[in-house]
Order: structure tokens, then C-alpha cells, then sequence
């Protein structure tokens, strides 16, 4: 949340500017609103959700969000073409979803600014790989900026759209985790909107056939070389010095922090802002000023395989892995400084893995697939917890629609005899981001799958987004609702059953059903997250110590509203939600809910 704190008056124009603390994201989303940017369209995904989230905030903005990556992109490239600066987030990993048209925009341009918003998450905090997203900006032969703090988050972004329109580009804009969600001090400004770009209609320049494709290939090539003479002067590449030149360090992002609070003034540092394409004179100037040349970068050597093209040595990845992310303490450390601060504590730390929150509606789902020893196709979203023990019911995990295609193709190559035994699960945003077409195929080539879709009327994992189920777009308005029972009906699945995850009798009759049914089939486990605000739960259960035996059968939920001491059961009344999940376990009638007075 934005943070106000003083506000001051300008010398030169005499208005009133202000300073405040800013998340990363939100002044992400700040530099897009005084850079005039109209149209917003992302997918959200953790460390990116919040630029999208804090722009939709500004009125004079249009934000959404779309069903998918790719969606999202070719979204902001239309408002681009229409004449109007625009942006669209995602992840890391989303950009993989989006490299379709990420290539070919890159060859036709732009016509009014666009930028391209990507999160890394080194260290895998909600991940599931520490891809390192500068590689598409090299393999797209996009510019790409990445900001190492807020005010360079804001600042980033604006220049991002001069950048755009006066390379004729999409522009890549680089955050990661740290830079995402840390906050420092941003100072805001006005908004200043550009006069719309007039649409022109240019066939050689926007329809990509490849007649067309090719004589915009050298257009893209001396982009490139135009790029890396502006990188050897633009400021967002720049040298601090330092008063000991046995050192050299080149840095960007988060890196950059942390060499800075290691090191301070001591050593000369190369940063960049842009990291692709590039400087090469000015790096080489850089080296021939110090002893020894180091880069410091989480992830991939990145920066040092430019420099060691060039012809530099240097101390790189030798010293720094290209695993997780990078602290003070193991830069001190690889450079030989002592470090004033960053102790560790001294106490241990129990560790604190992610969990099913009680009352969620995944847990009783999970609960029966598991009893019934079925091989489950898992996806990305809070049910991939659905992996953990005890309920340990999934036996893979790959990407958005993953589990719907490769439930395909493992019943294909099993010719019949997993039929009755495997199942698909995924949640009701991620059907819509990448599972439709999977069940497409399904229905088209004809495999006998079971497919669950996992509806709990929200986009849980990345904190309670808008999607197309749901009835309600980015701003909470009520918007059109997709219906997944007559979308499914509409691909060829003719068999669509709905169940209640809290009922553990009713979910394990329908599952058998299904996979007894010589045909397709979708069941889709209905019950809204157990966070929503507007969910009303019931009272918290109590456990009759008298009649509990300590057979720990209650335990085998997950449920962390549910403890044993002393070999009896406990619930904590702070957490329970009054699911009955539990009670449905109980043998012996220990869990009760309170009587109604």
C-alpha cells in the first residue's frame, strides 16, 4: 500500500510534488500513469500482480484482466496500434505464455508506446524455476530496462515509453521479487498524456507473412545496433566511482543493492539500467579502469558472457552461483568485505511450509483421491498443495493446462488400461488461462479422461483476482460469467457433473462414476475459497474429549485447525471454519459442532 509522507513545492513551475514510500509495483504502475499509459492488460502472477492491480486505481486508466498471458500481450500490442501507450504484466514464467507474439511484435513495432512488465523470482518464492527472463530479451532483440529500486521503478517506466516510440519498440521492463515487493522512497509527479498516434494502415509493417517478415528482419538488426549506441551514453547506464580500483563491479537490480550496502563508496561500480542490448565501449573503458573486473548478477551470467564476448577477464559465476537468489552476507563474503550488518538469528527458526488453509474446498478433493489411490495430473494454483503429505495426491506439476493435455496423452500411451485409475485436476482460472484447449483435445482424439476442475470462484494463489468465472472484471464490476458446465458441454464433453469438495461421500461416488464411464468426462468440485469475504462460515467444531481415542484419523486432512496433544484431538477455534470435513472421519462421533441455542 502507497505510503504519503511530505509534500513540497517545486522552484521552477511552482506546483506541488510529493514524495511517498512505494512498493516496487506501485511505482511501476505510478511511472505508467504519468507516462500517459492507457490500456493495461496482465495475467496475474506472483511478484508481478500488483502493477496491474495499483493501476487499475487510476481512473484515467483502462485495466484488465485477461484469461491469459499471450491474450494479455496481443491485447496491449492492439491499444499500441490504436495509437495509445500500453503495458502489459506478467511473471516469468508467464512470458513464456506470451513468446509468440513477443517475437513478432518485435519485428513490426510499435506505433504508440508499449511496454512489457516481467517478474523474475529468483529463489522460487512461488515459482516453480528460476528462469531468468533477459534471455528473451536477447533472443527477441528487445531493448530491456531493469529497475533497481521504486524511484527507478517509476522513472523506468517512462522512460520505457520514450524508449518505445523512439526506437519504433516493444519494451521489456524487468522487476524481480526484492525490487517487486520491497518499498523506498519515490517521488511522484504529474500526469503528462501524449496525444493520440494516428492509426495508419502499413501492410508491409504490421502484416507478418513472410514476404513482409523478411524486409523488417534488417529493420529489427539495425534496431539493435542503434540500441547499443544509445546504450553507451544513456544515463540509465552509469559509473559511481570508488577510491580503491583493485575492484571493478558491474551490477544491476537487486545485485546492485546489495553490493552497494556491502561495499559503499569503496570500489568503482559499472550499473546498468539497461541490461539489453548491452554497452560494449563503455564497458571496456570500465575494465581498463580497475585491477579486476567482477560481475555480480543472480542467476545466469548474463552481463559477464556480454563482457566475456569482448574479450574480458573477469571473477563471475565462479564466485556467485547461478542458483537462488544473491543477500549482503554471501556478497561480503565472495568480495572479501566485512559486512557492517546482516547477522543471522541466533535462534532456530521452525520452518513454516505452505499449507492448505483450513476450510479450503481442495482439501476434502484431495482427501478422496487420495483414499483412492488414483494418479492425478496436477496444475499451478493453491491445489498444487494438493502434492504435500499427508494428503500427497498428485503426481505432477509442469505448467498452466499441463495437467488436461498430459492427461491426454498419458491415457493415449497407456492404451486403456489407466483409464479407470488417473485423473486431471485444475483450477477454474487456469482452465480458462490454458486449459480449454487441452480439453479440446480430449473431446476431439477422443481419450477416455476425467477431468476436475477445481471451481473455487476466485483466483486464489495470487490473492483473490477477478476471473472469467467469477462474474466480476478488475474493478469488481459485474461482468459477463463464463459457464464452465456449458462451456464444457460446448467443446464435446457430454458428460458434466458438479459435486461439493465438503462432501467426502458425494465426491468419492461421482469420481467412480466418471472414471467407470467409457467416455470424457468433467467434474467440477464447487465451493468458493474458504478467505472470500462474503463466505459465511460456521461455527468452529469442539472435540468431546471423552469420546476421542487419539486414532489421529482426523489428522489425515492436513487441516491446520486440527492438533493433537496428549492423545486427543484438538481444534483451534481460531482457525476452524466449521467445514464437517473432519467429522466425516470421525468413527466415533468426537467432533461436534456446538448446539444451537
Amino acid at each position: 500500500m502507497q505510503r504519503t509522507f511530505f509534500v513540497f513545492r517545486t522552484s521552477e513551475k511552482e506546483r506541488f510534488t510529493m514524495k511517498t514510500l512505494m512498493l516496487g509495483n506501485e511505482a511501476v504502475a505510478r511511472g505508467l500513469y504519468e507516462a500517459g499509459c492507457a490500456v493495461v492488460s496482465s495475467y496475474p502472477g506472483t511478484p508481478s500482480t500488483e502493477i496491474t492491480e495499483a493501476a487499475a486505481k487510476y481512473p484515467e486508466i483502462y485495466a484488465e484482466w485477461a484469461p491469459n498471458e499471450k491474450v494479455a500481450m496481443e491485447t496491449a500490442f492492439g491499444a499500441s496500434l490504436a495509437g495509445k501507450r500500453s503495458f502489459c504484466g506478467m511473471k516469468h514464467v508467464g512470458l513464456n505464455v506470451a513468446a509468440d507474439p513477443l517475437f513478432t511484435i518485435a519485428y513490426t513495432g510499435v506505433n504508440a508506446g508499449m511496454i512489457i512488465g516481467v517478474a523474475d523470482d529468483a529463489g522460487m518464492h512461488s515459482s516453480q524455476n528460476e528462469q531468468d527472463s533477459r534471455h528473451y530479451a536477447k533472443a527477441a532483440k528487445l531493448p530491456m530496462l531493469e529497475p533497481a529500486d521504486s524511484a527507478e521503478g517509476l522513472a523506468f517506466a517512462k522512460a520505457a515509453y520514450e524508449l518505445s516510440e523512439r526506437f519504433d519498440t516493444p519494451v521489456l521492463l524487468k522487476m524481480c521479487t526484492r525490487v517487486s515487493h520491497s518499498q523506498s522512497v519515490v517521488e511522484t509527479g504529474e500526469r503528462v498524456e501524449p496525444a493520440p498516434v494516428p492509426y495508419e494502415k502499413k501492410a508491409a509493417k504490421y502484416i507478418m507473412m513472410p514476404g513482409n517478415a523478411k524486409q523488417r528482419h534488417p529493420v529489427v538488426e539495425q534496431r539493435t545496433q542503434d540500441l547499443i549506441a544509445y546504450a553507451e551514453t544513456t544515463t540509465l547506464n552509469r559509473v559511481e566511482e570508488g577510491t580503491d580500483h583493485k575492484i571493478g563491479i558491474i551490477t544491476s537490480s537487486t545485485s546492485y543493492q546489495y553490493v552497494k550496502e556491502v561495499c559503499g563508496d569503496k570500489y568503482p561500480v559499472l550499473k546498468l539500467g539497461m541490461i539489453w542490448p548491452l554497452p560494449e565501449q563503455k564497458i571496456r573503458d570500465f575494465a581498463a579502469s580497475v585491477d579486476l573486473l567482477t560481475v555480480v548478477e543472480e542467476l545466469d551470467g548474463f552481463i559477464e558472457e556480454h563482457c566475456r564476448n569482448l574479450g574480458l577477464a573477469l571473477a563471475g559465476k565462479d564466485y556467485f552461483s547461478p542458483i537462488g537468489e544473491l543477500s549482503q552476507n554471501l556478497v561480503a563474503e565472495k568480495l572479501g568485505v566485512v559486512p557492517d550488518a546482516g547477522k543471522a538469528l541466533d535462534e532456530h527458526i521452525p520452518p513454516r511450509p505452505p499449507v492448505m488453509c483450513a476450510g479450503c474446498p481442495h482439501r476434502g478433493l484431495f482427501y478422496t483421491l487420495n483414499k483412492l489411490k488414483l494418479t492425478v495430473l496436477g496444475d499451478i494454483g493453491c491445489y498444487t498443495l494438493g502434492a504435500v503429505a499427508p494428503l500427497s495426491a498428485i503426481d505432477s506439476t509442469i505448467c498452466m493446462g499441463a495437467s488436461v493435455s498430459g492427461l491426454h496423452g498419458f491415457l493415449k500411451a497407456s492404451g486403456g488400461e489407466m483409464d479407470s485409475r488417473t485423473v486431471a485436476v485444475i483450477g477454474d482460472s487456469t482452465f480458462m488461462h490454458s486449459g480449454i484447449t487441452g480439453l479440446v483435445n480430449i473431446a476431439y482424439n477422443e481419450s477416455n479422461a476425467t477431468v476436475i476442475i477445481l471451481d473455487n470462484s476466485i483466483t486464489g494463489m495470487t490473492g483473490h483476482q477477478q476471473n472469467p468465472t467469477t462474474g466480476f472484471n478488475l474493478k469488481g464490476d459485474p461482468c459477463t460469467k463464463i459457464d464452465l458446465e456449458s462451456l464444457c458441454r460446448a467443446v464435446g464433453i457430454r458428460r458434466v457433473r458438479v459435486v461439493d469438495p465438503y462432501d467426502l461421500g458425494e465426491c468419492e461416488s461421482v469420481i467412480k462414476e466418471e472414471l467407470a464411464a467409457p467416455e470424457a468426462s468433467v467434474i467440477i468440485s464447487r465451493r468458493p475459497c474458504a478467505l472470500l469475504k462474503y463466505v459465511k462460515h460456521k461455527a468452529p467444531l469442539t472435540v468431546d474429549t471423552s469420546k476421542c481415542v487419539g486414532c489421529k484419523a482426523c489428522m489425515r486432512i492436513g487441516c491446520p485447525a486440527i492438533s493433537v496433544r496428549d492423545g486427543k484431538a484438538g481444534v483451534d477455534v481460531t482457525l476452524c471454519v466449521g467445514c464437517g470435513v473432519c467429522q466425516q472421519l470421525c468413527k466415533f462421533d468426537a467432533l461436534q459442532a456446538p448446539r444451537e441455542v
